[in-house]
């Protein structure tokens, strides 16, 4: 990522329903320089999908969760498939330390992230789980002041 592309994202972070030929002119470049950078972005993974920027609390899943999952060494893939069918599992990263996998999930109430766990726990390789709500988001993902930071000269 160079100072441009920098600048495009920071661009579009300031008027995401902006169209290309009026970020292209803020931005004082061509509108082909502007498409193909950003085509670059998304195809790189620069530039993730538009559905990460929806709140699932406004699709009824206000809940959020994270789940610490232990697996059995021999089936860890299999686990990976497995939890990626369930819709209100979104965010996955394998970890070190005790549990192996840390899984974000969002629920409708406590019965839910409930039904939620049990889906977890019956995941062929699951060995065991623990499981802690978030009581209040105190700071949403950022990453403006990575970009303004890679903007620099």
């Amino acid at each position: 990522m160079d100072q441009l592309d920098a600048r495009i994202l920071l661009a579009l972070d300031e008027d995401p329903d902006a169209t290309t030929l009026a970020l292209a002119q803020r931005l004082g470049i061509a509108r082909n320089t502007l498409s193909s950078r950003l085509h670059r972005m998304r195809q790189s993974g620069a530039l993730r999908e538009f559905t990460r920027r929806v709140d699932p609390a406004h699709l009824g899943r206000g809940m959020v969760a994270f789940v610490s999952i232990a697996l059995a060494q021999t089936s860890a893939a299999g686990v990976t498939a497995a939890l990626s069918a369930i819709p209100e599992v979104i965010e996955m990263h394998r970890t070190t330390g005790e549990a192996d996998l840390l899984v974000k999930v969002v629920a409708r109430d406590t019965a839910d992230l409930h039904r939620l766990t049990d889906l977890i726990v019956a995941a062929p390789g699951v060995v065991r789980t623990s499981t802690a709500i978030s009581l209040h988001e105190e700071m949403p993902l950022r990453i403006r002041a990575l970009i303004e930071e890679a903007g620099q000269p």
